[in-house]
């Protein structure tokens, strides 16, 4: 019997004080997606492949994995890179929950193989940042 190899999971979670259908607008519309995360040809659409483009250079090879409206969104986030440890294969979900004041959000990005520990040390903090971001650009749309 074999095991699957051990991975890293990035976990960032964040208290919004917004509902989960605008959160939703923003995790899933084009030009919203590239004011807080990165340039895109998203769309929300089970087996859509897309790409995000960092300002760093760098192209993320995605494909939409599931999604439930105002509930949960999954996407492969793949950079192939020729450093074994920067070539991640990886899934990231965003989970939305509704509270009182608004909406919970759980970022999990799963994948990360346990040699690739500074591409999992990134993710961990470019999400901080990017939500950070997410929650200002909330804060400005309708």
């Amino acid at each position: 019997m074999t095991t699957a190899p051990e991975t890293l999971v990035a976990v960032v979670e964040r208290e919004l004080p917004f509902p989960p259908e605008k959160v939703w607008r923003a995790l899933t519309q084009q030009h919203l997606l590239e004011e807080w995360l990165m340039k895109n040809d998203f769309a929300a659409v089970v087996g859509h492949k897309f790409s995000l483009r960092g300002d760093w250079g760098g192209v993320l090879s995605c494909e939409v994995l599931a999604l439930e409206p105002h509930k949960t969104l999954s996407y492969s986030w793949n950079f192939p890179h020729d450093d074994p440890a920067f070539d991640t294969r990886t899934v990231v979900t965003m989970t939305l929950t509704p509270t009182a004041k608004g909406t919970h959000l759980r970022m999990e990005q799963a994948g990360f193989r346990k040699e690739q520990k500074q591409a999992y040390g990134g993710a961990k903090a470019g999400w901080a940042q990017f939500l950070g971001k997410l929650e200002q650009v909330l804060a400005k749309v309708n």
